[in-house]
C-alpha cells in the first residue's frame, strides 16, 4: 500500500520524509525525478512489548511505501502550479498525506505572504476536486461516441449513470470521498483513481511552540474540514528532524521538554496506516516476532495467505489470542489454562493485535 506526501512550495514534506525515511526506513530510499520512495516501518509499541518478552532472533515490523511526490512549482506572482504529471503521480496512491505550512521561516517565507491552514488546505483540495471534474468531461466525451455503438451502448449508459452522479457531487465543491459508494461503483473507482476518493490525512506542521497548543489547533481546523476519511494531526517536523539524530537514550528526555509524550511522527504513521484500512496481527517466537498486514474485515484463512500460500489453501484451524489477554497471562501456556486461546475456523474475523498461531495440513 502507498501513500503520497503532498504540500504546497516549503510546507516542509520534504524535510518529513526525509526524516521518515532516516527513522523507519526498511530499504532504500529512490530518489525519481517525479517523486522520492521509501518503504518505511510502522512504529508498534505492542510489537516492541512482545520482542522484549520472547527475546526472538529477530523482529519484523509491518511497513507502508512512501512517495514524496513531486510537482507542485512555485510560480510567478506567488501562485501554484498543479502539473498534470504531479496529479498523475498522486493518483496512483491509495492514501494522502497532506503537509500544511503552520511554522514560521523567515529565511523560506509562505509563498503566499502568510500562514493559514485552512486556505492552503482548501487550496488543495480544490485543485483535486477540478482535477477529478477535468476527467469526468472526458469520461463523457468517450461515452457519447461508445453510446452510438450498439455492442457497448449498455455499458456506456451504466458507466454515464455512475460518472453524472460522481459530477453532481463535484460540482457542489464536495469531495468523492464523502459518498457511500455502491457496488457497481467498485470497479470505476479502481480503474480511474479520482483524487478526491482518496482516504486523506492532513498533517499541520506547526511551530515548535504550538505544542501545548495543538489540541485546540486541530480541533479548530476539524470544524471545517470534516468527512469520515479525513483526519487531521499536529506535526512537528523540526522537532523530528532533531530527534532523529538522537540516540534512543536521550529522545524521552528531549520530548519531554516540548510535553510530548510520544513522537508525533509515530502517531501520524499509525494514523495513516489506519486510514488505509489496514491492522496488524502477530506471529511470536523465539526465531521471530512479526507484524502482518491485513484488510479490516479479513478471516483467518486470508490472513494466513498473507504468511504464506500454503497457509490459505491448507488452512485448517487458527490458535487466536488478543494481545491485551496475552499481555495479562504473559505466556502462551498460561493463556492457555486461561481459556483465552481460542480455536477458530477460516471465517473468523481477525482482530487488530491478535496474535495467531496457524494450523495447516
Amino acid at each position: 500500500m502507498q501513500i503520497g506526501i503532498v504540500g504546497l512550495p516549503f510546507s516542509g514534506k520534504t524535510t518529513l520524509f526525509r526524516t521518515l525515511a532516516n527513522i523507519h526506513l526498511e530499504t532504500s530510499a529512490l530518489h525519481k525525478k517525479d517523486a522520492n520512495i521509501a518503504t518505511v516501518k510502522v512504529p508498534d509499541a505492542r510489537l516492541d512489548k512482545l520482542t522484549e518478552m520472547f527475546n526472538p532472533k529477530k523482529k519484523v515490523n509491518a511497513t507502508i511505501e512512501i512517495v514524496d511526490v513531486i510537482g507542485i512549482q512555485k510560480g510567478s506572482s506567488a501562485s501554484t502550479a498543479f502539473s498534470s504529471h504531479f496529479l498523475t503521480k498522486v493518483r496512483t496512491n491509495d492514501a494522502i498525506i497532506h503537509i500544511v505550512r503552520g511554522f514560521d521561516n523567515e529565511e523560506t517565507p509562505h509563498p503566499e505572504g502568510s500562514n493559514d491552514l485552512l486556505r492552503d488546505i482548501r487550496t488543495l483540495e480544490e485543485e483535486f476536486i477540478l482535477a477529478d471534474l477535468a476527467f469526468l468531461e472526458g469520461r463523457f466525451d468517450k461515452l457519447e461516441s461508445d453510446m452510438k455503438k450498439p455492442k457497448s451502448r449498455e455499458e456506456a449508459e451504466a458507466e454515464i449513470e455512475v460518472m453524472k452522479r460522481w459530477n453532481e457531487i463535484l460540482q457542489s465543491e464536495t469531495p468523492l470521498r464523502e459518498l457511500e459508494f455502491h457496488n457497481d461503483e467498485q470497479k470505476f473507482l479502481k480503474n480511474y483513481q479520482p483524487l478526491t476518493a482518496k482516504p486523506l490525512l492532513i498533517a499541520l506542521n506547526l511551530n515548535e511552540s504550538d505544542v501545548s497548543a495543538s489540541k485546540e489547533i486541530c480541533a479548530k481546523i476539524s470544524q471545517s474540514i470534516k468527512g469520515t476519511k479525513v483526519r487531521i494531526e499536529p506535526l512537528f517536523a523540526k522537532i523530528e528532524m532533531e530527534l532523529s539524530g538522537l540516540p534512543d537514550e536521550d529522545k524521552e528526555m528531549f520530548m519531554s521538554e516540548y510535553g510530548l509524550t510520544e513522537s508525533p511522527l509515530n502517531r501520524l504513521l499509525r494514523h495513516a496506516y489506519d486510514l488505509l484500512g489496514l491492522q496488524s496481527f502477530f506471529t511470536v517466537g523465539e526465531d521471530e516476532c512479526r507484524a502482518w498486514t491485513v484488510k479490516k474485515g479479513m478471516n483467518a484463512q486470508q490472513a494466513a495467505g498473507t504468511i504464506h500460500t500454503d497457509f490459505f489453501n491448507k488452512f485448517i484451524r487458527a490458535e487466536v489470542v488478543g494481545y491485551k489477554e496475552f499481555l495479562a497471562a504473559g505466556t502462551l501456556v498460561k493463556c492457555k489454562e486461561k481459556g483465552f486461546l481460542k480455536l477458530e475456523g477460516k471465517e473468523y474475523i481477525v482482530k487488530d493485535g491478535d496474535i495467531l498461531n496457524i494450523r495447516h495440513g
